[in-house]
């Protein structure tokens, strides 16, 4: 029933396809009446993993990044990316024809004010943008004298002649014994936290599929369904999906609980309640205008804020940490297997490619394999210094000497993983060495942290970055990210991050990933997953709390320059390797039993 999508390595989009369609789109805008038009890489849920159907930015300019927007006025046109991508937009997109610019530098609406005439139309559609967003674009379209519109049907997709269809995977239930909690449970909780609104639209189909226990296959790497639901602060749940993902026996165990209609339904079931004046709380981060319009322009009032289910999805049972931590003892294995074959190979020419589709076997051969949880980095050399690099034929390297970043994740039914291990091809040079262990003392930093409950992660991640700021040295993305239970590798709220605010929890699940990168020679990211957990400090005179490593794996020796570790760091990666020792040997072969007892042993100080 689950649709696996894996990854696939052809070839990034021809950026010369972008002449054609960008003029193709710019004559639909004249024949509409309209001046500009704002292209978001974004669907009707704010997805970071969008299906075919709704990747129009990736099929106008060529750019294939998570993130990313362009504005196209009648002369000229930019794409927007984050600090991730300024590297690679330049190689997937016609720079003559889109001005590639870093977000964090010159936003859209910035530069949309700046460009945009006098009297402009500039058109927006409705169900790919949240209120938040629109309202920027509005200011700054005011302030250039021009217009925002919102357009009932999207000039794009008018010109995209061979659109793909919209996704129709199956769903299948994600039973008690995995979610811990049964989903009547967790509809009457988030009523309860409902606070003088008279219901949630939930626009966020992770928090659908959190909610209502269920699991889907529209995407890639993350198993949702694309759909909306609604709950009253009284009477039942409504879920918005296509009958046609729902098997009889879906359908009937969903309908206990909650009351299910067509998507197309959703429009005018908030134009009733806005006529019956009803405040409904709307997702800030996910919720398109469309639906805020909907209610609003009824007489409903549309109260924006955080949808309660993300806090309560991102603090796990106990249920899903033990699906968690038996997923990465069977992600472990299936890594050290692979890195005793690279070991083996890795004077053989393997590629990138190569390696990327040796990992997904390893992983293939747990049995228990759904998918990847997004598609792996497999960086050499110079690519290894592009944060979010993705391989596919074209540029695909031989991992010669140096430094080979591999980042990687697997769905199982019982958790999701997200590791990246930084391997030296052949002798290390000193300076690797160095960068390399700088960002192993900030892994330990973050894994060995102690801090009081109501800290967030702003206030932790420079434990990170320390010995990288001794060297006048950083990185440019976050600490960690949250994961999800058999969800998103990517979850909020909770982050490690320079602009983290929202208090870490006993049960949240983050990454810890410190990196460094020589642009156009090599990177360098260590990453394991950590559980926040509470932690018990003698004669402590507030509740503290520390973090649990849930990934096993080895971390590469070669690359360790012991003389800068204290002796409690090289105490750490003793203990850390000890456990990985213990935890994977039983399930290997003796073969790679053999290799992992030498990639563990311990270190001394020099």
């Amino acid at each position: 029933m689950f649709e696996s999508h894996f990854q696939s390595f052809d070839a990034a989009r021809d950026p010369s396809s972008g002449g054609p369609r960008l003029a193709l789109l710019r004559a639909e805008l004249k024949r509409r009446g309209l001046d500009g038009f704002i292209v978001p890489r974004a669907d009707e849920h704010q997805n970071e993993y969008v299906p075919p159907s709704a990747e129009r930015l990736a099929w106008l300019t060529g750019f294939g990044g998570s993130a990313g927007t362009a504005i196209v006025l009648a002369a000229k046109a930019a794409i927007f990316v984050d600090g991730r991508y300024t590297l690679a937009v330049r190689d997937e997109v016609d720079v003559k024809l889109f001005a590639p610019l870093n977000s964090g530098e010159t936003t859209p609406e910035a530069w949309l004010e700046a460009n945009a005439g006098k009297g402009a139309r500039i058109a927006f559609d409705p169900w790919l943008h949240t209120p938040a967003q629109v309202a920027r674009y509005e200011a700054a379209a005011k302030a250039a004298g021009a217009a925002l519109v919102a357009v009932e049907t999207n000039p794009l997709d008018a010109v995209w002649a061979d659109r793909p269809a919209p996704p129709h995977g199956m769903v299948a239930p994600h039973p008690p014994r995995l979610a811990g909690e049964a989903a009547a449970r967790k509809i009457a909780r988030v009523r309860k936290a409902l606070a003088r609104v008279d219901g949630l639209v939930v626009s966020d189909p992770h928090a659908i599929a959190w909610l209502f226990n269920l699991r889907g296959s529209d995407v890639a790497h993350t198993p949702i369904a694309l759909c909306f639901a609604f709950v009253p602060a009284s009477g039942a749940a409504t879920l918005y999906i296509d009958a046609g993902k729902l098997t009889k026996s879906m359908a009937a165990a969903l309908a206990r609980i909650a009351n299910i209609a067509p998507p197309s339904a959703l429009i005018g079931d908030l134009e009733r309640l806005g006529a019956a004046g009803k405040r409904l709380r709307f997702d800030q981060a996910t919720a398109p205008s469309r639906l805020t319009r909907a209610l609003e322009a009824a007489g409903g009032v549309a109260d924006m804020g955080a949808d309660p289910i993300g806090l309560m999805k991102a603090r796990k049972n106990a249920t899903e940490l033990d699906g968690a931590r038996a997923a990465h003892l069977r992600d472990g294995v299936a890594m050290a297997r692979f890195l005793a074959w690279f070991a083996s190979a890795s004077r053989a020419g393997i590629t990138e490619i190569d390696a990327a589709r040796a990992l997904e076997s390893f992983r293939r051969d747990t049995g228990a394999l759904r998918d990847i949880s997004f598609p792996t980095i497999a960086g050499a050399g110079p690519n290894g210094a592009i944060v979010h690099y993705r391989v596919d034929e074209r540029s695909n390297r031989e991992i010669g000497p140096g430094l080979f970043l591999l980042d990687s994740g697997a769905q199982y039914v019982d958790g999701t993983t997200d590791i990246t291990r930084t391997l030296a091809v052949g002798k290390p040079t000193a300076e690797m060495r160095d960068r390399f262990t700088r960002v192993l003392k900030g892994h330990i930093g973050i894994a060995t942290a102690v801090f009081p409950v109501g800290v967030n992660g702003g206030q932790i991640d420079a434990f990170a970055r320390r010995a990288l700021w001794e060297a006048g040295l950083d990185y440019d993305h976050g600490t960690g990210h949250g994961v999800g239970a058999y969800l998103s590798v990517h979850e909020g709220p909770q982050r490690i991050s320079k602009v983290g605010s929202v208090p870490l929890e006993p049960g949240m699940i983050l990454s810890n990933e410190p990196g460094y990168y020589k642009a156009g020679h090599w990177g360098i990211r260590i990453e394991n997953l950590i559980v926040v957990e509470p932690r018990a400090i003698k004669g402590a005179e507030r509740a503290m709390l520390g973090f649990e490593t849930i990934t096993l794996a080895p971390i590469d020796l070669a690359l360790v320059d012991v003389r800068l570790l204290s002796r409690a760091e090289i105490a750490w990666l003793k203990a850390y390797h000890a456990r990985v020792r213990k935890a994977l040997s039983p399930h290997l072969d003796p073969a790679t039993r053999k290799w992992l007892a030498a990639a563990t042993r311990p270190l001394a100080k020099g």
